[in-house]
This record gives structure tokens, C-alpha cells and sequence, in this order.
């Protein structure tokens, strides 16, 4: 949520570079120990079958393309001082308006690009909504996540829209664990994600933009005073952040085989606010890192992953995301206190 304009501004303190430094190998540090605990539990159970293989590593990043993508936008809108409830209901809209426009028989890249439009126009409400009631992103996208599911719903008529016939087999491809080509070494979709983050890591920390996006979410009173369009920049903010919904929204419709959802998308939100914060994005706004939040991504899909390797049903594992995300956000305070 977006700081008030009253706030006192951040202090400067000693050893920033070394706690940011902390901050962003803490993701990386937490998969090793993930990674090394399930693999120890998964050895007792002597399967023939190790977790700790090239396979498990194609698979988890694989997996982790849905969040991982839509955390990048995410990451943006956060550092901005803002949040989005609405990105998962955002996506579940983007992968019925792809399915939508294929069953209408329309070329699969215009679908394509409905889809990612569709993602960049909830985004631009979101952001709207917010400067122009000048309500706190939190209500205001709680109420649009709603709104977006209705709209599926209404679009797919309350029933998945399944167009596997009219969908290529390169599409389900694209996010399958296992690349079709070995010289691939990973997925397809895992490539086209670390774009996205390169793009958003440019944009973040080598544009004026970038730095806009830093000073807003830092202290909101102090941007406008040095001049930065606030209004401009959160719409465009959380414009960005829609476009890689879109992607991610694409990626969910792929993973599907060709299936748009207008109620697949609830809870997806929390997982991908989860990533950010886990990864060293401050929900106060004023910090967030790229790198970070892929690692954070791919750590809750890991847990996941392990899991399911280790026989543990989904209700538990549902518990363990839940306890995770408590103990992120309840980090980032603690990381908070220790700046002000």
C-alpha cells in the first residue's frame, strides 16, 4: 500500500550495501537448505529416485514460470508502494480471453495478443482507479479482483472455455518440464521469463523510470516535491505490471493445454505477493530486486515440488505456502524496523 505523504523519510544507514546484499542472497540460501532437507527425507525413503537431479531443476523452474513472470510485475507495483489482489483473478481473465478469441476462430497470435492487451488494460484500470478515487491499492484492487472474475464468468458463460483442438502442440510445449530440443537445456517459457526479468531489471535500475518507481514507493510526498509525475508513473506502473500478467496469463492458458478458467486464478495473488517479499521487496514500498523475486518464486514452487515428491497432500501443503508467506511479510518488517 502506498505510504502516506506525511511519512518521514528513510535514513540513510551504515553497511546498506552489505544488508542488501544479505537481503538478496537470503532467497538463494533459503532453496539450498529447501533443496538439502527434502533431499534427505526423499533419500530415507529409498525410491531409486533422487529430488536432487537436473531433471528436479528443469522441472521446478518450469513450474515456477506462472508466478515467477506475474511476481516480476509485481515487483514494480511494490516497489511503487502499491499491491495487486486482482492478479490472479487478472490472469484466470487473460487465459478466457485467449481461449475466447481462438474458439471465435481467431489466428492464435491475435489471440495471443488479446490476451497480453487484456492483462495491460486490468492493469491501467487498477492503476486509474487508484490515482483518480485516490483510494489505497488495496481496496481498490480487492475490488477489482472480484470484478475481473466476474467478467470471465461471464465471458466463458460460468464454464471453462476448451479449445484443445484449435491449440498447437508447440503452445503446451512451451511450458512443458522438459524441453522437446536438449540444446534448449531449459523450457521455453523459463527462457522467455529470465527476459522478462532482464527487461524489468533494466527498467527498474537503468531508467529515469526506474528511479521514479524507486523515490514514489520510498516517500510519496518527497517524489512530488522533487517533481515526479506520481499520477502518470503509478498508472504506467501498474500498466507494466499488466503486461506481464498477460505473459503469465499465456503461460497458464499453455499450461492447460489449450483451456481458459475464469475461476482458475484465485489465490495466486498470495503466492505471487509471497515471492516478492521473500525475495527482499519491502511491502512499505522503497525496495524490491529482480533476481530476488525469481529466487523467491522458485523457492515456494520447490517447497511444492518437494511436497508432492514426498507424497504430502495438497491440503498440507496449502498450510506450509500459508505459513510461508506469514513469515515473509513478518521478515520484511522486522527488515523495515531495522532501516527507519
Amino acid at each position: 500500500m502506498s505510504r502516506s505523504e506525511n511519512n518521514t523519510p528513510r535514513q540513510i544507514v551504515p553497511g546498506g550495501l552489505g544488508r542488501h546484499l544479505r537481503d538478496l542472497l537470503g532467497p538463494f540460501i533459503g532453496i539450498a537448505l529447501v533443496a538439502l532437507v527434502f533431499a534427505v527425507l526423499d533419500a530415507q525413503r529409498e525410491t531409486g529416485r533422487s529430488l536432487v537431479s537436473w531433471a528436479s531443476v528443469q522441472t521446478v523452474l518450469a513450474q515456477s514460470v506462472i508466478v515467477g513472470t506475474a511476481a516480476l510485475g509485481m515487483t514494480l507495483i511494490i516497489v511503487a508502494g502499491g499491491i495487486d489482489l486482482s492478479a490472479g483473478t487478472a490472469m484466470a481473465l487473460v487465459a478466457t480471453i485467449t481461449a475466447w478469441l481462438l474458439q471465435q476462430q481467431f489466428p492464435l497470435p491475435v489471440a495471443f495478443l488479446g490476451g497480453v492487451l487484456t492483462g495491460a488494460v486490468a492493469g491501467a484500470v487498477n492503476g486509474t482507479l487508484i490515482t483518480s478515487l485516490r483510494v489505497v491499492p488495496f481496496i481498490v484492487t480487492l475490488g477489482t479482483m472480484t470484478i475481473f472474475q466476474g467478467v470471465a464468468r461471464v465471458i466463458a458463460g460460468d464454464v471453462p472455455i476448451r479449445v484443445y483442438e484449435l491449440t498447437p502442440a508447440w503452445v503446451p510445449a512451451m511450458v512443458a518440464p522438459l524441453p522437446s530440443q536438449p540444446w534448449m537445456v531449459f523450457s521455453p517459457a523459463v527462457w522467455l521469463m529470465f527476459v522478462l526479468a532482464l527487461l524489468a531489471a533494466g527498467l527498474l535500475h537503468l531508467t529515469v523510470f526506474g528511479r521514479h518507481v524507486f523515490a514514489l514507493g520510498s516517500n510519496e510526498a518527497t517524489a512530488r516535491l522533487c517533481g515526479i509525475p506520481i499520477h502518470r508513473t503509478r498508472i504506467l506502473v501498474y500498466t507494466l505490471a499488466g503486461l506481464f500478467l498477460g505473459v503469465a496469463g499465456l503461460f497458464r492458458f499453455a499450461e492447460l493445454g489449450g483451456e481458459g478458467h475464469p475461476t482458475g486464478g484465485m489465490g495466486v495473488e498470495l503466492k505471487v505477493i509471497a515471492a516478492v517479499v521473500i525475495g527482499g521487496g519491502s511491502l512499505s514500498g522503497g525496495r524490491g530486486s529482480v533476481l530476488g523475486t525469481l529466487a523467491g518464486a522458485v523457492l515456494i514452487q520447490l517447497i511444492q515440488y518437494g511436497c508432492t515428491r514426498l507424497g504430502v497432500s495438497d491440503l498440507y501443503q496449502d498450510i506450509i505456502v500459508g505459513v510461508i508467506i506469514i513469515a515473509a511479510v513478518t521478515l520484511d518488517q522486522l527488515r523495515l524496523r531495522r532501516v527507519l
